[in-house]
C-alpha cells in the first residue's frame, strides 16, 4: 500500500452509462436521459463518461456504443467520452479503429477506447453477431495488437491496410476486466485498466494487484493508472439510497432467472421479493456497492479508497427514476469536492 493514503478530493471521478431503459420508456427516452447526465456530469466536473456496449438486454440501451458516444459527445464541450467498453470479439479491429477514428476527428481529444474482451451478452446473440464464434476471448491480445497497429503503424507489423480516419490519432486505449487476464495483460503493455468492481467484486483487490505487479512502463504511462467502477447510489436518507438500490438488485434477480426485463421501480424492501438464498447471490454479486446518505457514502468511499489506492472511480447509478439518478450524482460531487 501507498505511503500516501489517497483522499477522495484528489483522484477524478467519472460516470459510467448504460442508457438504462426502465419499464414503461423507450430506449430513445434513454437516450434523452443520457445526455442530461452528461451534461450534468460535465458541470459537476467529473472527468469522463463513458458508455458500454450490452446485446439483447431490455434494459440497456448503448449497444450501438460508439452512436451513443457520438449523440453524447455532440451535447457536450469538454468532458472525456468514452466506451466502457467495447467488447473487441464482437467485431473486426478495423471496424472499431474506423469508428474511434471518427469520433477523435469530430471531437479531437476527448474519446477514450475501454475494450472488453467478454460478449457483453448471451452465447446465441454472440453468434448473430459473429456469425460464427471463431474469435473469442482467447484472441484477444492478437485483436488488441491488431487494432492498436491501425492506430500507430509502427506496431502494425507489416499490415498493409490502414485505418482511415484513425491512423496516426492519439486515442488512448484501455483494457477493462472482471479478473486477472486482462489485468496481467494490462500491465505487461503498459496500458490503463479499468476494473468492473460493480458486479465482480470479489475479484477487485487481487486483479489491481496482478495489474501493479505485472506493469511494465511504455510510451502510454510511466506508472499503472487504475481505475474502478462502482455502484454508488447517494440519496438524502439511507433509508431512500436503499430503496433506490433494489433497482439494481431486482435487475441481477432477474439476470439471474433468466427473466430479462426493463429496469423495475424501486420497492421498500428487497427481501419481499428476494429469498434468503437470492439474498446472499446479490450480496456477492453486488457486495462492493456504495448506497446511502452522503456522509454514509463518503466513509464507504473512504474505506475503499484506503483498500484499494485506485487512481479513479467511476460511478454507475442505476435508478429507476431520472431525477433520483441525477441527483445522486449530484450528492456525490460535493462528497468528492468537499475538502477541495
Amino acid at each position: 500500500m501507498s505511503k500516501h493514503a489517497k483522499k477522495l478530493n484528489e483522484i477524478p471521478f467519472s460516470v459510467l452509462d448504460l442508457s438504462p431503459i426502465t419499464a414503461g420508456s423507450t430506449p430513445a427516452d434513454s437516450f434523452r436521459h443520457t445526455l442530461e447526465l452528461a451534461q450534468l456530469a460535465e458541470k459537476l466536473d467529473y472527468n469522463r463518461f463513458w458508455l458500454a456496449e450490452h446485446h439483447n438486454m431490455p434494459f440497456i440501451a448503448s449497444s450501438a456504443t460508439s452512436v451513443v458516444m457520438s449523440h453524447v459527445a455532440a451535447g457536450t464541450s469538454k468532458i472525456r467520452i468514452g466506451s466502457g467498453g467495447i467488447m473487441l470479439p464482437n467485431h473486426a479491429p478495423l471496424v472499431i479503429a474506423e469508428q474511434f477514428g471518427t469520433l477523435e476527428s469530430l471531437y479531437p481529444g476527448r474519446i477514450d477506447l475501454g475494450l472488453g474482451r467478454a460478449p457483453g451478452t448471451d452465447q446465441r446473440t454472440a453468434r448473430a453477431l459473429r456469425r460464427d464464434l471463431g474469435s473469442t476471448g482467447d484472441d484477444f491480445p492478437e485483436q488488441l495488437a491488431e487494432l492498436r497497429g491501425y492506430f500507430d503503424p509502427s506496431l502494425a507489423q507489416g499490415n498493409p491496410i490502414k485505418a482511415i480516419p484513425g491512423e496516426g490519432l492519439n486515442i488512448p486505449v484501455w483494457l477493462l476486466g472482471s479478473s486477472g487476464f486482462s489485468a496481467q495483460l494490462a500491465g505487461e503493455l503498459g496500458l490503463p485498466f479499468a476494473f468492473a468492481a460493480h458486479f465482480s467484486p470479489l475479484n477487485t483487490l487481487g486483479a489491481l494487484q496482478i495489474y501493479r505487479n505485472a506493469f511494465k512502463p511504455s510510451n502510454v504511462l510511466d506508472k499503472p493508472y487504475a481505475m474502478v467502477a462502482l455502484n454508488i447510489i447517494t440519496a438524502d436518507t439511507d433509508k431512500e439510497a436503499k430503496r433506490l438500490f433494489t433497482t439494481i438488485q431486482q435487475q441481477f434477480l432477474n439476470l439471474m432467472s433468466g427473466n430479462l426485463t426493463p429496469l423495475q421501480p424501486p420497492v421498500d424492501d428487497i427481501s419481499e421479493v428476494a429469498s434468503s438464498y437470492q439474498l446472499k447471490a446479490l450480496e456477492q454479486q453486488l457486495g462492493s456497492s456504495i448506497v446511502g446518505s452522503q456522509q454514509t457514502v463518503k466513509d464507504k468511499l473512504d474505506t475503499f479508497l484506503e483498500e484499494s489506492q485506485a487512481d479513479e472511480i467511476m460511478a454507475i447509478a442505476q435508478v429507476y427514476d431520472h431525477k433520483a439518478r441525477l441527483h445522486s450524482y449530484e450528492l456525490l460531487a460535493e462528497i468528492t469536492k468537499s475538502e477541495r
